[in-house]
């Protein structure tokens, strides 16, 4: 899968270093400077454009003509809803997602703008604290908009059921799966033998329902 990332911040740089573990072909595109010195240490050079995601011509450098996906994640709603436009519109690019910055701009974020997918971080934290989730043990990291699933990422405590265990033999829930483990900073990609650690910072893919499920399986019953 090709996938244009354009914003080389936090968000911007998790999202791909996950890709590029999946071995699909990511270009981030980054114009701010004391961001890409960051990144290019973070990321491969061949995988960095330096220059501003709104330019159609950054755009096709990056290779937007033959992407599957772009993905629009910088911390200005304004530079996202210009890119998703373009790459809509002017590229016919078939998923566009687009982070929210701003709560206030979300109705903004839709199918007229070029908008697939919204990644609305406010309205994530706002759903954590209504569901008084500890933030120690979990964090969302974005919801796919228009429908109730989510990734969000759990803290393995001393005492879950989850520790010590082969993935391949945890009984998850239906409709929740795992995506990678953070393991001090390396991301280790999940596979039957691969062991849960303690410590370990658990990436996964899950609907609401079986959230809280997959909450208690990771984390127990304590703060760790």
């Amino acid at each position: 899968m090709n996938v244009i990332i354009i914003g080389g911040g936090q968000v911007g740089a998790y999202i791909a270093n996950l890709l590029l573990e999946s071995k699909h072909h990511v270009m981030v595109i980054e114009n701010r400077e004391a961001v890409l010195e960051k990144i290019r240490e973070e990321l491969p050079l061949s995988n960095i454009i330096a220059g501003n995601g709104t330019d159609p011509n950054v755009l096709e450098a990056a290779g937007i003509k033959t992407a599957d996906v772009v993905a629009a994640v910088t911390g200005a709603d304004e530079a996202n809803l210009v890119a998703t436009t373009i790459a809509k519109f002017e590229f016919g690019v078939k998923r566009v997602l687009a982070r929210v910055n701003n709560p206030k701009n979300a109705w903004l974020f839709d199918a007229g703008m070029g908008v697939d997918v919204v990644l609305n971080q406010a309205n994530l934290m706002a759903h954590i604290i209504v569901e008084e989730m500890n933030l120690d043990q979990m964090m969302m990291l974005l919801k796919l908009g228009g429908s109730n699933y989510s990734i969000a990422q759990f803290k393995a405590c001393a005492g879950a059921r989850a520790v010590g265990q082969r993935m391949g033999d945890l009984s998850m829930p239906a409709h929740s799966s795992f995506v990678a483990i953070d393991r001090g900073g390396e991301i280790v990609m999940p596979s039957d033998d691969v062991i849960i650690e303690e410590g370990d910072n658990l990436v996964i893919f899950a609907d609401e329902a079986t959230m809280d499920v997959v909450h208690a399986l990771c984390t127990g019953a304590k703060a760790c």
